[in-house]
């Protein structure tokens, strides 16, 4: 006998947890039903009779309609369900509650870098930025010689230099929404406590001018962060040299930083699922959701992200919103998602990817409802632009697109220093300077890219723990990460290169 998994009382499908032969008898809730077809792991079976254009529903929620009629035991993906639009229940802070704050006696510690006014830090690097692609390979030769000389050093308590380049920075307006959001990100990522110290390397003709950026975001030039400009050093060689220089002196005051004991409010969890599959949304999603909810318990910060892949749930966040304002706020910027897809010629439904759809998932309305588990279930207190700095504690949202690496560039340059990243299908992945946690939505995966992966997630489906559980694990866990202990991520080398700043408008 066969097992599906029925999530929600109102549901239509059942997902399968294992490949289920055409014509194997299938246990879902209690009822046995015949499978129609071949359905393979993670897919979808129909519990019911559709007609065609029928709502199908998931989560007890909508998913699409029925392109054609479905029978009990069918197979429901791409070539029978579709997108449509359906009316939301937006319910304005319909389900807002007030937090349940642990009490200051008993909050937890964790063992971070304390940067005063910049906040604290998880990681201790020393960062070499570019305002343009054109300072690239000065900024990576840079960093290559700077570690070098770390390893051979007698330095310790660092992380080491790492060289954060773009394709961008020059070819664009100056004055416009793609100019801005650079600039914004790369002031995030000057001021990010992970890094105790910064140098930004420019070439000196490029349209994000090193001045303008300093005197319109207030940074100025002190130990911990230094700009360098090729042309007037003298040439990539002598920048190579004054640069290593810079850097050395900032690996030395580095050294002197120590971890102490710091709240868990000064922590900033920036969430992310890649490479989704049907069990995200049932494992990895909610269990990372749950120790969200204990961190802001504590006083600390979730960042949620990507925009695209909250499409078809919004309402289920704005239910939770803890102002009509802020509520309009996350609609608005659904509005310009749309627009902004339209004037492109893309639909938002193009995303799920491949891989997304080879692993149970057919519309975006589907992996959209799995992919907000992520975000738990405290209050929405604020809706950020890409990279603008979160100054509110609690569940907030910053807008991005749905492609990690870019996404994650935004929530760290708004703050975020430590990244739960959940998986179905295996994303590799890893972001200098914040450590990445990997969790797992399934045993086989865990099983397969064990080094690639911290944390198991798979073991609900099984029974062998709850959701809340889980969730208790993965705080746990977020500490250990936040004190020091490396990710499976960091310990790959990944993070070099992932940072991948939002290019809004055209390359001029």
């Amino acid at each position: 006998m066969q097992h599906a998994i029925k999530i929600h009382v109102d549901d239509h499908v059942a997902i399968a947890i294992s490949d289920i032969p055409q014509g194997a008898l299938v246990t879902v809730a209690g009822s046995v039903i015949e499978a129609r077809q071949f359905i393979p792991r993670l897919h979808k079976m129909a519990i019911c009779n559709l007609m065609i254009d029928g709502t199908v529903c998931k989560y007890g929620q909508a998913i699409g309609r029925a392109t054609q009629p479905i029978v009990a035991g069918d197979h429901v993906h791409s070539h029978n369900l579709a997108i449509s639009d359906f009316e939301k229940d937006y319910g304005f802070c319909r389900e807002a509650r007030p937090t349940d704050l642990i009490s200051a006696e008993s909050r937890r510690y964790f063992q971070g870098y304390d940067r005063g006014v910049l906040g604290v830090g998880t990681r201790n690097y020393v960062g070499v930025l570019t305002s343009v692609n054109c300072s690239a390979t000065v900024a990576s030769a840079i960093a290559s010689e700077a570690n070098t000389f770390l390893n051979t050093s007698q330095i310790t308590d660092v992380n080491g230099v790492v060289a954060l380049s773009h394709s961008s920075g020059c070819g664009m307006q100056g004055d416009d929404e793609g100019f801005t959001t650079l600039q914004r990100t790369l002031e995030g990522y000057a001021r990010h406590p992970n890094f105790a110290g910064v140098l930004l390397v420019g070439l000196g003709c490029e349209t994000l001018q090193l001045e303008r950026l300093m005197e319109e975001t207030g940074l100025s030039h002190d130990a911990r962060f230094q700009t360098i400009v090729i042309q007037r050093q003298g040439g990539t060689r002598a920048t190579i040299t004054a640069g290593v220089s810079i850097v050395k002196a900032m690996l030395e005051q580095a050294s002197m930083a120590k971890r102490s004991p710091q709240p868990l409010s000064a922590l900033s969890l920036a969430v992310q699922c890649g490479g989704s599959d049907a069990l995200s949304g049932l494992t990895a999603n909610p269990a990372l959701g749950v120790a969200g909810d204990w961190l802001i318990r504590h006083g600390g910060t979730v960042i949620y992200s990507e925009t695209p892949e909250i499409y078809g749930s919004e309402h289920l966040l704005t239910r939770r919103a803890a102002s009509p304002d802020i509520a309009e706020a996350l609609l608005e910027r659904i509005r310009w998602w749309e627009d902004y897809t339209a004037a492109n010629g893309i639909v938002l439904d193009a995303n799920p990817s491949p891989g997304n759809k080879a692993g149970g998932l057919t519309t975006i309305l589907e992996k959209s409802l799995g992919a907000q588990a992520k975000s738990g279930s405290t209050n929405l207190n604020g809706v950020y632009r890409y990279g603008q700095r979160v100054d509110r504690a609690g569940l907030v949202f910053m807008d991005s697109p749905g492609y990690d690496p870019v996404s994650v560039t935004g929530q760290v340059a708004s703050g975020a220093n430590l990244i739960g990243f959940t998986t179905g299908r295996g994303s590799a992945f890893g972001f200098k300077p914040v450590p990445s946690i990997k969790l797992a939505s399934n045993n086989a995966l865990f099983d397969s890219m064990r080094e690639d992966m911290d944390i198991n997630c798979g073991d609900i489906v099984s029974g062998a723990c709850s959701v809340s559980d889980k969730g208790a694990e993965i705080f746990e866990r977020l500490i250990d990460f936040a004190s020091g202990e490396l990710t499976a991520s960091e310990r790959l080398g990944y993070g070099d290169c992932e940072f991948n700043p939002w290019k809004i408008g055209a390359t001029l």
